[in-house]
This record gives structure tokens, C-alpha cells and sequence, in this order.
């Protein structure tokens, strides 16, 4: 890193000298035009006219062979790394099974289409506007449905409910991770896209992260709606609330630590939320030892206890990754937040949410900038400094 002191030109406008091995290297006259791209993290990014974006708008994919299972793979893979526009092509035209595997993945994704298709050739677009998409509500809509499809899965488990597919919300909730990893995937190829986004490249990180928890978290709802499909032995009704109240807490868990990321709760609950996990994974293992649980819980049981255990672990590192945030920007000096006893409206409001009517949907995959807490602004001058 150089440091350079900045100079003031006539009419107050700023300029700073660039490095002149940095210049040579690129080509650079005196005369020549480079861009200039300020950032809402207070950064700013030169760029010469000759580098283009690492991203290409376009691609064109051949397909070799009659197979359909690949195909999927590459629309999913074209997607994630955030290109416009994929047109796949077939020397002997594509059969009618790998139309419906086209077909399928399009209907599992935000935002793309079959543009138009011929016998040898399949084009799909994906015209998504980074400025109308919320990363942050996004992730609240994945938590909601990650915990609503592991609510019913436990009450399935516990004898509450019968077991039901969960192929719905779990395509759901898939199809928002690859929305998040999408625009991962854009932020990182595009200067642009962050600013679009409204989010600073660690933010759209750390927003990532969170969302492979939360698909992990409805990983284990569809393991706990196997397990009480196949296990057949009953529970005692003290194993029985004793489960439900465990899955409970471990949602909770996941609930307020997604609530402190995404910005809905101080960041002092965090340290609350480590605790409470670690109260869970301890009463879980209580359960299992215990004098009743040794002789009436069938081995089936016990995967879905060491589901129940991984879903607040993943909670757990959700609140890990806030305080990590937490500590980088300062925010947990000696007069930083703490509060370990009182619950927040905010944590309420989180909860019940989540605690909601399972049968409620999420309308759009697509959340909106207006939903998402307003961006933070960027240094004053940053738009005049060159």
C-alpha cells in the first residue's frame, strides 16, 4: 500500500497522483481516461477502459452428449456465477428429457427464462436488477420458511401431526439460496453490483454464510420428517415435551441470531444466543441419558436428536459471524450492547414471525430494496475526489 496526500486544483475539485509502475504497467499516458468507481464502504476503484468485468454477459455451453442430469448442474452453475445470458447447444438437438430438465431448473430459479428454443439450441436470460433486490429481506424470507418447515417437521416427530412432504418449501427455500448465492457470486465479479445491492462486499459475505446455515437448518427439517415417517415406536408424553420444547429453543436459536445479521436485533443478543445453544446441545444430551430416555427412545429417535443438535449449532454459528461484524467495527467495547435477560421487540417480533402459520407463503422470491434497512450513506467528498 502507498499513501499519497491529496491536492486541491482550482474550482475545489481534489486530485491524487497515481503510482507511476502501476500506470506503466497498465499503458497509462498522460491524457488517457481511466474510471472511477465510488463504493458505499467508502472505497474507490480506478479502473482503465481497457479492463473489462470479469463477468461476460453471455456464454454459450455445448452440450456434448443425450444426458439430462448434467444439464441441470450447468444452468445451476451459470446462474450462481451471475451471467445474463446462457445458450446451450446440442450438435443432434436435445431430447425431450433434457427439455424438461431445462424446463425444471428454470421453475426452481428466480428470474430466468427460456428466452427462445430450437431443435439444437436453448437460450435462457436472466434480466434481474440488482437495485430491486433486498439480500437482507431475502434472508428473512429463507429463515421463515427454513423454520416453518422444521416446526412441522418436529411436530411430525412428536406425534402432533402426520408426516407430510416438505418438497414445496424446501424447492422454495432453494430457490433463495440460489437468488443470495447469485448475487454473491455478481458482487464479487461486478464494481457495480454491491452498490446496487445496497450492501458492502463483507455484508454480502456474511449474508451469504448466513443463508448456507439456514439451508442446512431446513436440511434437517426434511431429516426429521423422514425419521417420523419410518420410525414407528411411540414416545412417552415426558420424552415427547421434552423434544418439542428442545426443537422449540433450537429454533429460537437460529430465529434471533438471523435477526442480529440481517440488523433487527442489537448485536448484544448474540452472546445471549451462544449461551442458549449451548443450554440446548447440554439438555439434549440430558435427555438421551436419562434413566426414561435410555429405555423408551427408539434409535431412530436419536438421529432426529443429533438433527435438533446441528440446527442449533447452526444457529450458533449464525451468532458467531454477527459478533465477528460486531467486534470489527467496535461495536463491543466496555460500553458496548450486552443484555442477557431482556427480550427485545424485536426478538418478538423475529420469533412470532417465524412462529407463524406454517401454511403462510412467501409471495415473491424476489424481496425489494424498499424492504431492506436503508444503506449506509458514503463519505462526504467521496463523489468529488479523483
Amino acid at each position: 500500500m502507498e499513501t499519497r496526500k491529496i491536492q486541491s486544483v482550482g474550482g475545489g475539485t481534489y486530485t491524487v497522483s497515481l503510482p507511476r509502475e502501476w500506470a506503466a504497467s497498465q499503458g497509462l499516458d498522460a491524457g488517457d481516461v481511466v474510471n472511477l468507481h465510488t463504493h458505499i464502504d467508502g472505497v474507490v476503484v480506478i479502473q482503465t477502459e481497457a479492463e473489462t468485468d470479469e463477468l461476460p454477459a453471455a456464454v454459450t455451453i455445448g452440450v456434448e452428449n443425450d444426458e439430462a442430469g448434467p444439464l441441470e448442474q450447468i444452468i445451476r452453475a451459470a446462474y450462481a456465477a451471475g451471467v445474463t445470458e446462457v445458450t446451450l447447444q446440442s450438435e443432434d438437438g436435445f431430447t425431450a428429457e433434457q427439455r424438461r430438465v431445462v424446463e425444471r431448473t428454470v421453475q426452481n430459479l428466480t428470474g430466468i427464462s427460456i428466452f427462445e428454443e430450437s431443435e439444437a439450441s436453448i437460450r435462457l436470460v436472466t434480466p434481474l436488477d440488482p437495485g430491486e433486490i433486498s439480500v437482507h429481506q431475502s434472508v428473512r424470507q429463507l429463515r421463515f420458511v427454513a423454520l416453518s418447515m422444521h416446526r412441522d417437521a418436529t411436530a411430525a416427530l412428536t406425534g402432533a401431526a402426520s408426516p407430510e412432504s416438505l418438497a414445496g418449501r424446501d424447492e422454495q427455500a432453494d430457490r433463495l439460496y440460489a437468488l443470495i448465492e447469485r448475487s454473491l457470486g455478481r458482487g464479487l465479479s461486478r464494481l457495480d453490483e454491491v452498490d446496487a445491492l445496497g450492501v458492502t462486499r463483507s455484508e454480502l459475505f456474511e449474508l451469504w454464510l448466513t443463508t448456507r446455515e439456514l439451508e442446512r437448518v431446513a436440511d434437517h427439517a426434511e431429516g426429521l420428517t423422514t425419521v417420523a415417517a419410518t420410525t414407528d415406536a411411540p414416545m412417552t408424553d415426558t420424552v415427547r415435551e421434552r423434544t418439542a420444547t428442545l426443537a422449540e429453543r433450537a429454533r429460537e436459536v437460529v430465529a434471533d441470531a438471523v435477526g442480529v445479521v440481517v440488523g433487527d436485533l442489537d448485536v448484544g443478543v448474540a452472546q445471549r444466543v451462544l449461551s442458549d445453544r449451548d443450554a440446548v446441545l447440554t439438555d439434549l444430551d440430558a435427555l438421551e441419558a436419562g434413566s426414561e430416555s435410555a429405555v423408551t427412545i427408539d434409535p431412530g429417535y436419536r438421529l432426529a436428536y443429533d438433527r435438533l443438535r446441528r440446527t442449533a449449532e447452526h444457529g450458533g454459528n449464525i451468532a458467531e459471524l454477527a459478533l465477528r461484524r460486531a467486534i470489527r467495527r467496535g461495536e463491543l467495547g466496555v460500553d458496548g450492547p450486552v443484555d442477557d435477560d431482556v427480550v427485545t421487540t424485536g426478538e418478538r417480533t423475529a420469533r412470532e414471525t417465524d412462529s407463524s402459520d406454517a401454511s403462510t407463503s412467501v409471495d415473491d422470491d424476489i424481496a425489494t430494496s424498499s424492504d431492506s434497512p436503508t444503506p449506509s450513506t458514503p463519505v462526504d467528498g467521496d463523489d468529488e475526489t479523483q
